[in-house]
């Protein structure tokens, strides 16, 4: 099968389970949740830049279940093999005086960070649990915020008590990721996990938090996902180095973020740096592409919103400076084939997804196309606009 089967919920939840009962014998889960993935139709290093984003939910999740353990030892286990070892980390219930710190393996410091900064009750006992992912790691489809909402929605479950806003529940996972994996994210990713809803985009305003809807289940038309399988690591330098610049810029525009500027004020202000001014210039543009494709949607203008997302790639490419020539390619290729509105980059960059809107009837010949011309191993997933983080029953 060329196009790759989205395991259900409940099969992952069955896999968590199985785990769990190997893991830890002579018990059994007592709560599960899960949160999604998600994939970025347009609006691409804006959010920490105060701008707009339209991300969608995927069907993707990460799974936890457990149950509280008779100590102060929390225990958590993954089933992934794509994350580094030990896939089995134990350690204390945080308290005051004896904080959680960042350390190895990895994976573990954005459950940590979110067991650390889990303010809304107080974790009486500690608890085991095991991590059941179909989310790719390291495609920029937010593996990451998958994980830290499933983490937040699982330690809900467990004390029975749920966060008063999504709001500040995405943003508390946000600082786990901020402060642990050492990632400064925008709320982007923690946002649409929390907020998602089936057969909706969410256009986010980054800058007062509010999210709205916008509808995407015409079933003609349909959203590609394909992997790169280049992998990218963010927490290097290329990321704060572009979020710096984008502070840089906003700093000689005089304006409080990107957000406030026009193209007008960029190019009437001069900026000697060429680097700073292609950096304003992606971030300026995006939002204003954002806003332009949000409005094609809700007209189910999909020729529009195509024009724009590729738009949004080459500016990625030639401005921002976060795409490869993998992503390039795989956006060459979709957007040659008939039936193809547009295609970008989507995510950080420096390899991962591309995401194609295209017409439903020609999915698999346009996979067919860029399976045989694409000079790497490329995956693809079709991915439809699901719900965000819940609890399950077991």
């Amino acid at each position: 099968m060329t196009i790759t089967q989205v395991v259900s919920v409940d099969e992952l939840k069955k896999e968590a389970v199985e785990k769990f009962l190997q893991v830890f014998p002579g018990s059994s889960p007592t709560v599960a949740a899960c949160a999604p993935g998600r994939v970025n139709l347009i609006g691409e290093h804006t959010d920490y830049n105060d701008g707009f984003v339209l991300p969608m939910a995927l069907p993707q999740v990460t799974v936890i279940v457990g149950c509280k353990s008779a100590d102060d030892v929390i225990t958590v286990v993954t089933t992934s093999v794509s994350t580094d070892e030990p896939r089995k980390v134990q350690f204390p219930v945080p308290t005051h005086e004896r904080p959680l710190v960042p350390g190895t393996p990895k994976w573990a410091n954005y459950v940590k960070g979110v067991v650390q900064n889990f303010n809304v009750a107080p974790l009486s006992t500690g608890f085991n649990s095991v991590i059941v992912s179909n989310v790719p790691l390291g495609g920029g489809v937010s593996s990451s915020a998958s994980l830290e909402v499933a983490m937040f929605t699982f330690l809900e479950a467990l004390t029975g008590v749920k966060c008063e806003s999504l709001k500040e529940k995405a943003l508390c996972c946000q600082r786990a990721e901020h402060q642990f994996p050492g990632m400064p994210c925008g709320i982007m990713d923690q946002f649409i996990s929390v907020m998602g809803q089936r057969g909706h985009a969410l256009l986010i305003d980054c800058r007062s938090m509010e999210g709205s809807l916008v509808r995407l289940d015409d079933a003609t038309v349909a959203v590609l996902v394909t992997n790169s399988n280049v992998k990218h690591e963010l927490t290097g330098s290329e990321y704060p180095t572009r979020r710096k610049h984008c502070y840089e810029a906003a700093a000689l525009l005089e304006k409080k973020s990107l957000r406030d500027a026009t193209m007008e004020d960029l190019e009437k202000a001069n900026i000697d740096d060429v680097i700073i001014y292609r950096r304003a210039r992606h971030v300026i543009g995006e939002i204003t592409r954002t806003g332009d494709a949000t409005e094609s949607l809700k007209r189910n203008d999909y020729v529009t919103f195509g024009k724009l997302m590729v738009e949004s790639h080459n500016s990625l490419r030639d401005d921002y400076e976060v795409s490869c020539k993998e992503l390039d390619e795989l956006v060459t290729l979709a957007t040659s084939c008939d039936g193809v509105f547009g295609s970008r980059m989507t995510g950080g960059g420096f390899g991962g997804c591309t995401v194609t809107l295209l017409k439903s009837d020609v999915i698999d010949t346009v996979v067919e196309y860029i399976k045989a011309n694409f000079d790497g191993t490329a995956t693809f997933f079709v991915a439809s606009p699901s719900d965000g983080a819940c609890e399950l029953s077991l």
